[in-house]
């Protein structure tokens, strides 16, 4: 019997303060390309975020999508969305690849705050509930370095609150230990700073460069889907 080779879709994480019309510009070049994509919506970011929704409702979600999702799936987790990636996808039989789009990658017992050095100790501490904006003084600056002014200001016009939770719940299972990964150094990133990004490439099966802001999907769409697409077509899998 002869073999076919299955295309495989993608499933696209957002990070922190973002919705998933950031991945529109993305999505559209993916299509262009003959691409099939779903984005997934964090429950623990929004204008009105569930305080209670932490990290691993934002790995249950993901969870959930892919269980929706036919055959083979490529993960594309975009700064913290990194982080309940990485408990969600273990054991997902379907994904055939992670990419972390200068993203978080941590270890088994790591929170984002942990990664900085500031995790909380005590279960009470993790119990804190409520939501944050934007930490960064400048984020035009540190998301959006490349878009032109009129982009960027719209850009920080769509940003919205966080949860505290997800940033202080520590990952159980790190699913990039079993699960194939890519991860994409941004070279010009402002937010996770490419030194960081090298600490946590050096746990990727494979590491590429793009020479960008933290947000590539709207400043360089076109040569994201082109690397992405390199990636998926790499991960075929054979039916």
């Amino acid at each position: 019997m002869s073999t076919a080779a299955v295309r495989p879709s993608f499933l696209l994480v957002h990070g922190s303060w973002h919705r998933p019309a950031c991945w529109t510009p993305l999505r559209g070049a993916l299509a262009a390309g003959g691409w099939q994509c779903r984005a997934v919506d964090l429950p623990s970011v929004g204008p009105q975020p569930s305080p209670t929704a932490g990290m691993y409702a934002d790995a249950d979600e993901i969870a959930a999508q892919l269980r929706q999702m036919e055959g083979p799936v490529v993960v594309v987790a975009h700064s913290y969305g990194g982080v309940p990636v990485t408990q969600a996808v273990v054991g997902h039989p379907h994904v055939v690849r992670l990419v972390y789009l200068t993203a978080y990658m941590p270890e088994e017992g790591e929170s984002l705050n942990d990664i900085y050095g500031a995790g909380v100790s005590t279960p009470e501490e993790e119990d804190l509930y409520g939501s944050a904006p934007v930490l960064f003084d400048d984020p035009r600056t540190a998301l959006y370095g490349d878009l032109p002014d009129d982009q960027a200001e719209h850009a920080v016009s769509q940003l919205v609150e966080q949860s505290v939770r997800s940033c202080q719940q520590r990952v159980t299972r790190a699913a990039w230990r079993t699960v194939p990964s890519t991860y994409v150094l941004c070279e010009r990133d402002q937010a996770i700073a490419p030194a960081l990004q090298e600490v946590m490439a050096a746990r990727a099966t494979h590491v590429e460069r793009l020479s960008s802001d933290h947000s590539p999907f709207l400043s360089a769409p076109a040569e994201l889907a082109a690397l992405l697409g390199g990636i998926a077509s790499a991960a075929v899998v054979e039916v």
